[in-house]
């Protein structure tokens, strides 16, 4: 069977073009390990790949999910899982592509998802009414900081579960996770494009104006009168789209929004390279190169 690759890195840093570039290398398809392209009808905000620019190359698990779901990492593991040894069934190699760290992990590791209990999880969800969500993410990072540094501190959802967690093992949330260091499943081979913030910045700028300019607020609107997104679920906390559901409620000009989603693209960048930065599994190749894909392709077939 052949090998799967998984493609990771931070936001704007190429990795869907260096997917498509391998998969017509190495007769490839791709799945999908970014969490909000797993929605309908988000695809201005998430820089999902129009179909006439995936040239010719499948791809998997995109739009899958309304923006009324509340995410699941456990759903998307037993998904990809399938998804991707059905590709190596039929003599293809998959290519993993996508930097959203939990499911990464969730997907490259045989991570069995820890317990849960409904009156724990009552308890920090009250807690949570009662502080609202910067104190209780300030609150989980003074019990496990690492947990905090990698979950984005307007997520009340991950936050809560971080915290039940840690009740119910009496460890880190980290903890819970596989270590980095046993073979990655299937023996993917891990890539990693290495970006320096001087290259990507610009990059994310350019890109968030290029978003509001094709229509980013258009479509926000439209999931909002069609598909009944929210500001309180999974989709409407995206960043991009959670700044124009503000820009819609009032609390911010359109103008505030473009700053605001660089900042918040900018802020979970250094959150993806923090995650990423500690898997020593990860070989790491410069996102600069204008020899990439010949060098993924030496790393790969080596």
């Amino acid at each position: 069977m052949n090998t799967p690759i998984a493609v990771v890195g931070p936001t704007a840093s190429g990795k869907s073009a260096l997917g498509i570039a391998l998969a017509h290398e190495l007769d490839g398809e791709i799945v999908n390990v970014d969490s909000m392209q797993l929605y309908k009808g988000m695809d201005i905000g998430t820089a999902k790949l129009p179909v006439e620019e995936r040239e010719g190359i499948p791809h998997h698990l995109l739009d899958i999910w309304d923006v009324t779901k509340t995410a699941s990492v456990a759903e998307y593991q037993s998904l990809a899982v399938r998804t991707v040894e059905q590709i190596q069934s039929r003599g293809k190699t998959p290519i993993m592509v996508g930097g959203s760290m939990l499911y990464v992990q969730s997907l490259i590791d045989a991570w069995e998802f820890p317990p849960t209990n409904p009156r724990v999880r009552a308890t920090y969800e009250a807690r949570l009414e009662e502080i609202g969500i910067d104190l209780l993410h300030d609150e989980l990072a003074a019990i496990d900081p690492e947990a905090a540094a990698i979950i984005e501190d307007k997520d009340p959802r991950r936050t809560v579960r971080a915290l039940e967690v840690i009740q119910l093992t009496g460890k880190p949330f980290q903890a819970s996770q596989p270590p980095k260091d046993a073979p990655p499943r299937w023996n993917t081979t891990l890539v990693g494009l290495r970006t320096h913030t001087d290259w990507l910045n610009p990059r994310i700028e350019l890109r968030t104006q290029q978003m509001f300019s094709n229509g980013l607020v258009g479509e926000v609107r439209s999931l909002v009168d069609d598909c009944g997104l929210v500001a309180d679920s999974t989709a409407g906390r995206a960043i991009g789209y959670a700044q124009v559901l503000d820009v819609f409620a009032g609390k911010l000009t359109e103008e505030e929004a473009v700053e605001k989603t660089v900042i918040g693209t900018r802020r979970y960048v250094r959150r993806q390279r923090s995650w990423f930065n500690r898997d020593k599994r990860i070989e790491w190749l410069d996102a600069t190169d204008g020899n990439l894909v010949s060098e993924a392709l030496d790393l790969v077939q080596s």
